[in-house]
């Protein structure tokens, strides 16, 4: 055990509820997972907790569209993505959402206190309004011409052609990008958290070392601009909670999703009793706390999150870590290349430890992107996990077996390998608490080869062959064997799923303190396969699948934003004012017998019945359709298929998987109305 148990609390970035995990998301859970499961091997009382982003207006539209209630989404939404993690070994102590009780009571709190204190002021703002949603329009949800290079369908806050930024209502022909109405310029008033009264603290909390450098390099930049008072209101209708003592004004996503940490780890500590609330967020607290987060979010993070929690009285945190953004074959990741993955469909294909380890040796603790190179993560995982480490295990374990009843020996007179591997441990301790992930890898592999070399050097194949040499191959054998834990015990926080296989294999558990013991006169159990080698026909069908489930749709990012797919190739009006969308309803709805992701759906266009094969079989069932409206090309001239003809096509949206939707009109639609 460590000398002196340290108190740590670990939080990584909360996902947005309106869209699935994907691998790009996987990187900072990943990272953060490591640097926890470390911890606590170490033997440190280490708590991880999470929680879904859930509020927000991309949140309210999204369940408009579907016909459900927000609560309804984002609680479906909450149990896919547990499940992804939980898949991907990401062990939260606990996994909580921000539409919760303890998340208002911390909220509430926290802005009573800042409000009490004179860090909240009112101001009336003009804002773009849709007169036809009858809502407020934020930045995103606004699109048209750039004021400055004349870039047309440009988004309220910044342009993509020019990199100018503005204020939506600086917008040339704005448009609402709800509804497509012209929005009208209407004041509101709104409440300010006075930021700026905090420039002195933040300036020196972000220099502390409380940051990395790259991070308090970048916020020079909103020092030197002067910061600004923070919008933190939004007007109703609005999907989140509602400011005490102001009806109709709720608090912005980015107020109380950080406080997100707070409301998931009280809800453990209320839950579970394994913690104490107060010692980990009072003022005074000595518990370390930690974020994970991706750099897209690093200002919410670590100036308005700071200033929040010291103007509440609460203690700032120990350390905000950031990390960059995934690139899969150097390039940004691709719906269209199969390349833009969801977790889910990696985790039909592939081995989670896998990922895993790619991303280890290639993490640093900088905020650099990594490069998914599905070649050299097939060749490298095989290399090293493979190749290198469970090969030492498959050359001992059968001699082991066969020729001494499965039980090592019982003394080992040279422990000079043994004596380096264990002495190891400290610069990889080292390594793995500094977030350098890439060189406890690399030191790791290091041993490996060591090990590998030694094996290959004693020739304990040739030596058996001579009965005097009996003994000697039994200490060459156990010296691999415990090499190979002594490696395994240092790969623990990395690849849990084949440590835990590991310690079935030898009949032992692992602590980080492990490595101070060998296994001597000890019995392992008889060797099976530990890990399958990749096989590139698995990575090129997860990415085939990835291109199947291709849909246009919009995604969210880790701070409730849409991002934008790809853009197909323009059309001009005239081609769009070609098709023919309708109001259909299904009258029935059936499984195809031989096809995988295709139902067949009866549409009634108000007296016309339309026969139509749609590939949505992946997100529902057939009686879950029968009875709804849906929108559908009522113009596009049929096409035979194999099962028969379709005479149409319903539009549906979505990353796609169980994440794919019909477009759902209101209740009021006809069936055979025209959608303009």
């Amino acid at each position: 055990m460590p000398t002196a148990t340290r108190k740590i609390l670990v939080t990584n970035a909360l996902p947005y509820a309106n869209g699935p995990i994907h691998i790009g998301h996987m990187l900072g859970y990943i990272q953060a997972d490591i640097w926890v499961r470390f911890q606590k091997l170490r033997g440190h009382e280490c708590h991880y907790v999470c929680a879904d982003d859930a509020h927000g207006t991309p949140i309210m539209l999204k369940a408009q569209q579907l016909g459900i209630a927000p609560e309804q989404m984002i609680a479906d939404m909450n149990q896919a993505h547990q499940a992804d993690f939980a898949d991907f070994h990401v062990a939260f102590d606990h996994y909580h959402s921000t539409h919760s009780d303890e998340n208002r009571e911390l909220a509430e709190l926290i802005y009573t206190r800042l409000r009490d204190a004179g860090h909240i002021k009112t101001k009336t703002i003009e804002q773009l309004y849709d007169p036809q949603q009858e809502m407020f329009l934020p930045d995103r949800f606004v699109k048209g011409t750039c004021p400055k290079c004349g870039a047309e369908d440009q988004y309220g806050d910044n342009c993509d052609v020019c990199g100018a930024t503005y204020a939506p209502t600086e917008l040339k022909n704005p448009k609402s990008a709800v509804s497509g109405a012209t929005p009208e310029l209407r004041q509101s008033e709104h409440y300010f958290f006075d930021l700026p009264a905090f420039e002195q603290m933040l300036k020196e909390w972000t220099r502390s070392g409380s940051l990395q450098d790259e991070m308090a390099n970048k916020l020079n930049e909103w020092f030197e601009s002067g910061l600004q008072m923070w919008d933190i209101s939004r007007d109703a209708p609005y999907f989140g909670f509602e400011i005490p003592d102001a009806p109709g004004k709720y608090f912005y996503v980015w107020l109380d999703a950080p406080i997100g940490y707070m409301g998931s780890f009280k809800h453990y500590c209320q839950t579970t009793g394994k913690a104490n609330f107060d010692d980990y967020w009072q003022l005074d607290s000595q518990a370390e706390l930690y974020h994970f987060i991706g750099k897209d979010i690093i200002y919410f993070h670590s100036l308005f999150w700071p200033a929040m929690l010291k103007g509440a009285s609460f203690r700032q945190p120990t350390n905000v870590w950031a990390h960059g953004f995934i690139t899969v074959n150097g390039t940004k990741m691709s719906k269209s290349k199969g390349t833009f993955v969801m977790a889910r469909t990696y985790l039909d294909h592939l081995d989670p430890d896998y990922l895993r380890y790619y991303f280890a040796a290639k993490l640093t603790n900088r905020i650099d992107d990594l490069d998914l190179n599905l070649t050299d993560f097939a060749q490298r995982v095989n290399a090293d996990l493979v190749g290198k480490v469970v090969n030492i295990a498959s050359r001992c374990a059968g001699f082991i077996s066969k020729k001494f009843d499965g039980k090592l020996a019982a003394s080992i007179s040279d422990t000079s390998l043994l004596d380096e591997f264990q002495a190891a441990a400290a610069g990889i301790a080292q390594a793995y608490e500094k977030r350098e992930f890439s060189k406890a890898m690399r030191d790791i592999m290091a041993l490996a080869d060591k090990a590998n070399f030694y094996i290959a050097e004693q020739e304990p194949w040739q030596l058996i062959k001579d009965p005097s040499k009996q003994a000697q191959v039994h200490e060459i054998c156990s010296i691999g064997i415990n090499l190979f834990r002594l490696l395994m015990i240092y790969l623990t926080p990395v690849v849990p799923a084949l440590a835990t296989r590991v310690q079935e294999f030898l009949n032992d558990e692992f602590s980080w303190d492990s490595h101070q013991q060998l296994l001597t006169d000890h019995t392992i159990s008889p060797f099976k396969a530990l890990l399958q080698r990749i096989d590139m026909e698995k990575v090129e069908a997860m990415i085939e699948d990835s291109k199947a489930s291709a849909t246009p749709a919009a995604a969210a990012t880790s701070n409730g934003e849409l991002e934008r797919d790809p853009i197909s190739a323009e059309i001009n009006y005239d081609d769009f004012a070609k098709v023919d969308l309708r109001i259909a309803l299904i009258a029935n709805a059936e499984h195809v017998e031989g096809a995988d992701k295709l139902l067949k759906l009866t549409l009634d266009l108000g007296g016309e019945t339309r026969q139509v094969f749609a590939g949505i079989k992946s997100a529902y069932a057939p009686e879950q359709l029968i009875g709804q409206h849906t929108v559908m090309v009522a113009n596009l001239a049929p096409r035979k298929m194999r099962f028969g003809l379709s005479e149409g096509m319903v539009l549906a949206a979505g990353p796609g998987g169980e994440e794919l939707f019909i477009l759902n009109p209101h209740a009021g639609a006809k069936p055979g109305m025209r959608v303009k």
